[in-house]
């Protein structure tokens, strides 16, 4: 079976690209231009089409599935290709549920409105140290190895399971994680009541489940990161020994018939292991010295950052921390915006730049920087601003008087920020 990705080069389906191939099947897909993903896709040795999404590579490509995200308008030229072609068609979740049935695999599905990359990166991390066989796959670039990965033998697969478009519903976790659920993407769950709704159902899909737990003192993590994440790693990762041992028939690292290697295991040694964390792309990742690029776009993910940043400068000996923030998609600003009063306390500068506009309603009037601002607690240090040469000689001269900059965003300001500095 030959599948072809529409969107490919995306966080989101690059590295489901790269799992499907490294499972056995032909892979190969489309986009409308490069994206982070895209050269583990050609190391991999992924065809990939960059341009007009038209449907002529689909055509050529003898595809039997074609597999879209859920901002592919029904529309799309791509699309009606695909139903001309009598092709088989469906969203990312249905391949994933059909990859992880035909291999056989445990899923493991870490879901939540903040720290699930994280945490899903600890357990990949600390996993793949440890020698344990996973599969997985996770929204973004991680340094240590390729976003997606399957290798014959594996027995668990690691999903970072995203509640957008409801995506985690379609599964039924052998473990299921909720490191926190707070209210978000008003356009699918019209309100609170209808996104808590969808985690319970996440839960009760789920044979086991873990809940962001209180922090093992245990775990150091230099304050680079949240210590939650970790000890929530910790438990999956013991969880999955244990079940290695069940199914192995041995009764603990005692047992002379436990030969596997999760009986060489010990919790102080998982322990060693997330400390070393090196961290994921876009969760405070260093851009260069001084400069920090962090996903956070939730207020509640802000403030805890903004918090992060503080330590991280007053560790390293910088005077304070200037903040860029670029909100992401007005319909979400509209339910947030009340969180924000708070959530940059602390920073010496904060520049607030136009809402990065997805998937809206175009009858919903679009809050501006201005308007942000001014339910600001701490207003006086912050103004609008816009990308371009004047604000990036302005945080050149912060930086070069001994100020953390932090940008905050979830859309093109990163990519930005990298040529910035």
């Amino acid at each position: 079976m030959k599948i072809f990705i529409s969107g490919i080069c995306g966080t989101g389906m690059g590295p489901l690209a790269l799992m499907a191939k490294n499972a056995g099947f032909e892979v190969c897909g489309s986009d409308i231009s490069e994206g982070v993903i895209l050269p583990e896709l050609l190391e991999a040795g992924i065809a990939v089409e960059i341009g007009e999404q038209n449907g002529d590579f689909l055509k050529k490509s003898g595809a039997d599935w074609y597999v879209h995200t859920s901002a592919l308008p029904s529309d799309a030229p791509e699309m009606l290709a695909a139903r001309e072609l009598g092709m088989r068609i469906s969203k990312r979740d249905e391949l994933i549920a059909y990859l992880v049935s035909e291999l056989g695999l445990k899923m493991v599905a870490i879901a939540g409105t903040h720290g699930k990359t994280t945490t899903t990166g600890m357990i990949i991390w600390a996993c793949l140290q440890l020698g344990l066989p996973v599969s997985y796959l996770i929204g973004t670039t991680i340094g240590f190895a390729e976003s997606g990965r399957y290798l014959p033998g594996d027995k668990y697969f690691i999903y970072e399971a995203d509640e957008y478009d409801r995506n985690f519903l379609a599964f039924h976790p052998f473990i299921g994680v909720v490191t926190v659920a707070t209210y978000d993407h008003p356009d699918i769950y019209p309100t609170p009541d209808d996104y808590l709704a969808a985690f319970a159902q996440f839960e009760e899909q789920s044979e086991q489940i873990i809940r962001g737990g209180k922090v093992d003192e245990r775990i150091d993590l230099a304050g680079k990161l949240r210590r939650e994440d970790a000890t929530t790693a910790l438990e999956v990762i013991k969880r999955i020994i244990d079940d290695m041992r069940t199914n192995r028939g041995g009764t603990g690292v005692d047992d002379a018939n436990d030969t596997g290697v999760e009986a060489k295991i010990t919790e102080e040694e998982i322990i060693r292991v997330l400390n070393e964390f090196p961290g994921v792309g876009r969760r405070f990742e260093k851009v260069s010295t001084g400069v920090y690029s962090d996903y956070g776009h939730h207020p509640e993910e802000i403030a805890a950052t903004v918090q992060m940043a503080l330590e991280e400068a007053r560790r390293s000996g910088f005077k304070g921390v200037v903040a860029i923030y670029e909100p992401h998609q007005n319909v979400r600003q509209h339910q947030v915006r009340e969180g924000y009063a708070r959530a940059f306390e602390g920073v010496s500068r904060l520049y607030w730049l136009p809402t990065y506009l997805t998937r809206e309603d175009p009858d919903l009037p679009v809050i501006t920087p201005e308007e942000f601002i001014a339910d600001l607690a701490n207003t006086e240090v912050a103004e609008s601003a816009e990308m371009g040469d004047d604000l990036a000689e302005k945080l050149r001269k912060w930086r070069d008087e001994g100020y953390l900059i932090l940008l905050l965003t979830a859309g093109p300001a990163d990519g930005w920020i990298r040529e910035v500095f």
